[in-house]
């Protein structure tokens, strides 16, 4: 293996490429490629366009390579893409190896990954003109240590989402970052056994969303400044429905305030500002032991998709939100400016603030299932709004909510019988 020197940029680079049956079967790269079964050969000569090369690396790896990115910052014109399963893509270190698509003249996003088990650590992708990070209908992908950004700040021109793994088998985000998201920074959506822990969302419409997906856990998360913090949906039309089975504890989710600079018609742009943690048409949903603060809407609000008054003809759709536990989470200052014309109103009429804890008071006739069960809170204070009426009949409503739940098994390996003790 040769080692040799950019002179553009006086940065080390190491090449490594394979051939087998004495065709080409992993081209020169940037940095490193690890490919599959095959001959190695050594390389002399330094890619005049490392990008180009970044490009012919992600089209070319073999099954089990990995592709290295080196410490740099690199303008990238044109999405990048991968389809080769088994593949790690690795850089130098988020804040180290960066992607930026800042001139980027084609492609929906910065990177698409549709291939399974892949794993993206130590790089950002910067600016992108779409999606920064999307990975589509896959098993088991990995984010660790990527960094998904628009560096402008909030912008309606932004991409929608910054880290965005759709229809997915095995996920797991972790010491990620996201910031500038028009719709969402961290986003799983339509996926199965989900993991995002120890990554923080700023600034973006919503910090975290989880949509139309079954177990999920959402832990030791920083979540700051964004319009919502942590999103729990199920909306209609989509192919996978009945959103169900999602855990969101010990988090930070503080002073998601940012006004919505959601592209209009969005549905996420219905999302007030200074809302903590926003669970809509969801069920089997705990949330516990995190700490909000600081929300001028609300620390926890629990929806019917109703509320949206957006019509919707899936007869398969369910639009009522169940048995959402809420236990153990430490509420700082909320309802102190709510960005919503109903509840402007209602706090205004009640001359205080509102509590940490809404409902919309949607409920299926007949149903029998507890919509929230809320127990050893920091302050048990609750309101039904009374959302079907007008909002007439808004009342304060503890022992309605006076309930336990059995706490949900979660995918994880975290300890969620320990619950942390809030000063």
């Amino acid at each position: 293996m040769n080692m040799w020197s950019d002179m553009h940029s006086g940065r080390a680079w190491t090449v490594r490429i394979r051939r087998r049956g004495g065709l080409l079967a992993c081209t020169a790269v940037l940095a490193l490629v690890g490919c599959g079964n095959g001959v190695e050969e050594e390389v002399t000569a330094a890619p005049e366009d490392p990008v180009a090369a970044l490009r012919n690396a992600l089209m070319d790896v073999a099954p089990g390579g990995v592709v290295t990115i080196p410490e740099g910052r690199f303008e990238v014109d044109r999405g990048l893409s991968l389809t080769v399963s088994g593949v790690t893509v690795r850089g130098a270190g988020s804040d180290r190896s960066v992607l930026s698509f800042a001139g980027q003249r084609a492609g929906a996003e910065g990177l698409l990954v549709t291939a399974d088990d892949v794993t993206l650590e130590g790089f950002a992708v910067e600016d992108t003109r779409g999606d920064a990070i999307k990975v589509s209908g896959c098993r088991n992908i990995v984010m660790r240590d990527v960094r998904a950004e628009w560096t402008g700040g909030p912008s309606s021109d932004n991409g929608a989402y910054g880290l965005y793994p759709v229809q997915c088998d095995g996920v797991l985000i972790e010491h990620a970052v996201a910031i500038g998201a028009s719709d969402a920074g961290i986003y799983v959506g339509q996926s199965r056994d989900i993991i995002v822990r120890h990554s923080r969302a700023e600034y973006n419409v919503a910090g975290i969303e989880i949509e139309n997906s079954i177990g999920a856990d959402v832990y030791g998360n920083e979540v700051r400044h964004n319009t919502g913090g942590i999103l729990v949906f199920d909306l209609p039309g989509l192919p996978m429905q009945g959103g169900r089975e999602t855990r969101v504890f010990r988090n930070l989710v503080i002073d998601n305030n940012t006004p919505n600079f959601a592209p209009e018609g969005n549905i996420v742009g219905t999302v007030p500002a200074g809302t903590g943690i926003l669970v809509s048409a969801n069920r089997d949903v705990q949330i516990f032991a995190n700490r909000i603060q600081e929300h001028g809407t609300g620390s926890i609000m629990v929806l019917s998709y109703l509320i949206t008054e957006r019509p919707f003809d899936d007869p398969d759709y369910d639009p009522y939100p169940k048995r959402v536990h809420v236990h153990d989470n430490h509420f700082g200052r909320s309802g102190y400016a709510p960005d919503s014309e109903p509840l402007i109103m209602l706090a205004q009429a009640l001359e205080r603030d509102l509590p940490p804890l809404l409902w919309d008071g949607f409920i299926r006739e007949g149903a029998t299932d507890p919509v929230i069960c809320a127990h050893d809170n920091s302050e048990s204070d609750a309101m039904i709004l009374d959302a079907p009426g007008g909002f007439a009949d808004a009342r304060f409503a503890v022992d309605t909510f006076d309930c336990q739940l059995q706490p949900l098994a979660g995918i994880s390996d975290a300890d969620a019988d320990v619950v942390v003790g809030w000063e």
